[in-house]
């Protein structure tokens, strides 16, 4: 095997541990907590199809990769739950150390370009960046609300907690915003979320 190959298989065998890491969010139904590499698939493929819902024109396939390895970096670092102060207050630090070991794995080249397009994502600058966001914001909401709200009531989040994670959403797409701000509405409505 070339000494590329071989980078690029380690790489990859690295990165199924997403399949191990586990968010706050539960699957439809609520049977289980969902993993990081369902989140990024759902991520990418909503992406997709929801691209007519940008607010200005994108690169989809460039979307498509930024969500897929945004939370990479979460195989060193774990995932830090949306509302947990403690945790986000460290979490660019462990994301950075994570993201220099994991895409140093890769090929020189490779990895460069994944860290890039990393970085893109958390600087939320571009319009690619802003769709992404909006996905990745939108994906937990989604499900959270099918699921009755489970999880917002298990951890008492408040309006203002999502109000303040999603303050930029509007800027990737006003018209899910829209739709979010509608099933925020319907679950302080049903007491899943608290009103203060």
């Amino acid at each position: 095997m070339n000494e590329r190959l071989k980078k690029q298989k380690e790489f990859l065998l690295e990165v199924d541990k997403m399949k191990q890491i586990y968010r706050q969010t539960h699957i439809r139904g609520g049977s289980r907590q969902e993993n990081d590499a369902e989140h990024s698939w759902h991520l990418a493929l909503m992406a997709f199809l929801l691209e007519e819902y940008a607010n200005e024109p994108v690169d989809i396939t460039r979307v498509m990769k930024m969500v897929l390895i945004h939370d990479l970096v979460e195989v060193d670092a774990g995932d830090t739950y949306a509302y947990d102060t403690a945790g986000n207050a460290t979490k660019r630090q462990r994301e950075e150390a994570a993201a220099d070991r994991i895409f140093g794995i890769l090929p020189e080249d490779q990895g460069k370009m994944l860290r890039q397009l990393w970085e893109e994502f958390e600087a939320y600058e571009t319009p690619e960046a802003r769709f992404a966001h909006v996905m990745d914001n939108f994906q937990p909401m989604t499900l959270n609300d099918d699921n009755g709200g489970g999880d917002w009531k298990r951890h008492q989040v408040k309006k203002s907690q999502i109000l303040k994670r999603n303050e930029k959403t509007s800027s990737g797409s006003r018209e899910i915003w829209s739709c979010m701000e509608e099933m925020i509405q319907e679950n302080i409505e049903k007491g899943n979320i608290i009103d203060e």
